[in-house]
């Protein structure tokens, strides 16, 4: 495997994982922070009450959203074993 391919398969790779996990890093940070503002104006400091929305807002990303990085992911997947032979 010639050095610049390898590069560039890592590339795609990185890029490809940050793609699909960006809905849901996204969405889970903005409700994160619109917790910690609600907690900051109420004075509630329960820590249930910042790890439950995160995680349904998680899950719903996930519901919405799966078959998309699904189907991305497997679009990755059968690009780098169509490539195997180019690779040799």
């Amino acid at each position: 495997m010639r050095p610049d391919y390898a590069l560039t398969l890592m590339t795609e790779l990185f890029w490809t994982g940050l793609l699909i996990c960006l809905p849901v890093l996204c969405l889970t940070m903005l409700v994160g922070l619109l917790v910690s503002i609600f907690q900051v104006v109420t004075q509630i400091q329960e820590m249930s009450l910042t790890f439950v929305p995160k995680l349904l807002a998680a899950m719903a990303v996930i519901v919405f959203a799966g078959p998309w990085m699904l189907r991305t992911l497997t679009q990755f997947a059968i690009k780098l074993w169509t490539n195997i032979p180019q690779m040799m």
